[in-house]
């Protein structure tokens, strides 16, 4: 048994596939995502303008504006406002706002002053992200016309804040860790998913026993079939511990990645790959041929994926594949991951994942012990 495993350590140490879907390939899938969503928590949001007013109001507007967090104005010709809307029709801009010439002197005169947003339809959001913002800034100027009514009536410094003051304080709660971020999201997201890229491997390994006749040979010794089993079982088991040390340990080293309690993390990865190999053998000796092999894998590695909540949060799915989440080893991994990495936890706060993982991974290894005689029979025929 210790020779096969010895064996099969070298032999996913030489597979250059191995290296390329366990590593290179993850590694690549967090840089692109870290990249692209690393800083989606932070708005950036640039807004066009066109000032037709040119006053000194429309000047003080748009300097509030600009003092928004994340929001950068650039500034169009205000000459060319039909060829800015054509842009927008075009989809070469999202959105444009327009000061309305006399802004400024409705302003002075207690009127209400107009502003024009452009904006295309098929980029609702960000429209309705300036809108609210405008929205914001034009209850300031409300609540200044409002205060300068009621200093006119007599109302004294205090008595105006008093009746301005809001009838209802809505007092905001942060609930979660510090460390939330997408990054929490990506990296152990793309390590769960590509830990299951191993049955790959392990049925191409399979098979290639199979086919060489070594298993054939094996039969013919006092190895006992079990033996076998473990011994190829165990060296991929380890794989995957491996995997999972360098991805995350990449995520904390690039991205910063808190990785919280060590010995929880250090169990949940252990039980990951228990959960992982454990099925990844079970579909070795399941399937007829290695094309099988790769397309079930497929299947599991990307619709455990999409639907455990490994490429967006599972809460901002529809609540049927939430429901349907929860019957994949991938939604407990990553929310076991998540929980360590987000929330601090340690075993205690993550003992349904793991025994979920550990139920995933003995129903594997259960079938792959059962199916194991049908094929090693199948081999020495």
């Amino acid at each position: 048994m210790t020779a096969i495993m010895r064996k099969e350590l070298r032999m996913i140490m030489r597979e250059k596939g191995n290296i390329f879907f366990l590593l290179i390939m993850p590694i690549l899938f967090i840089v692109m995502f870290g990249s692209i969503f690393g800083r989606s928590g932070d708005v950036a949001l640039t807004i066009h303008y066109i000032d037709q007013d040119q006053s000194e109001s429309s000047q003080v507007f748009l300097k509030e504006l600009d003092h928004v967090k994340g929001v950068t104005l650039k500034k169009e010709d205000q000459s060319n406002i039909n060829g800015v809307i054509e842009k927008i029709k075009k989809g070469q801009l999202s959105s444009a706002l327009v000061i309305n010439k006399g802004f400024g002197a409705d302003l002075i005169a207690g009127k209400q002053a107009d502003i024009k947003l452009y904006g295309d339809s098929a980029a609702n959001s960000e429209s309705g992200t300036i809108e609210a913002i405008m929205e914001n800034i034009g209850s300031g100027y409300q609540q200044q016309k409002l205060a300068q009514t009621l200093s006119e009536m007599g109302q004294s410094k205090d008595e105006i804040a008093h009746t301005l003051s809001p009838s209802v304080k809505i007092e905001k709660v942060a609930t979660t860790a510090e460390s939330v971020n997408y990054i929490t999201q990506v990296v152990p997201g793309m390590t769960v998913m590509f830990v299951f890229y191993i049955m790959i491997s392990m049925t191409r390994r399979f098979f290639k026993e199979k086919d060489s006749g070594i298993l054939a040979r094996c039969q013919t010794t006092r190895m006992k079939s079990l033996q076998y089993l473990i011994g190829m079982w165990i060296p991929y088991a380890i794989a995957v511990i491996v995997q999972c040390a360098i991805l995350l340990g990449f995520g904390h080293l690039v991205y910063h990645l808190n990785l919280g309690d060590m010995a929880a993390l250090s169990l949940m990865v252990i039980v990951l790959s228990l959960c992982g190999s454990g099925i990844g053998l079970a579909l070795s000796v399941l399937v007829r041929g290695e094309n099988q092999g790769m397309a079930i894998t497929q299947i599991i590695a990307l619709g455990g994926a999409m639907v455990g909540g490994l490429w967006m949060p599972s809460y901002l799915m529809p609540s049927f594949v939430q429901t349907i989440g929860r019957f994949t080893p991938q939604y407990w991994a990553q929310k076991g991951l998540q929980d360590i990495f987000a929330h601090g936890a340690d075993i205690t706060g993550i003992w349904i994942s793991l025994l979920v993982l550990v139920a995933f991974g003995f129903v594997g290894l259960f079938v792959a012990v059962l199916r194991l005689p049908h094929f090693m029979k199948s081999a020495a025929n």
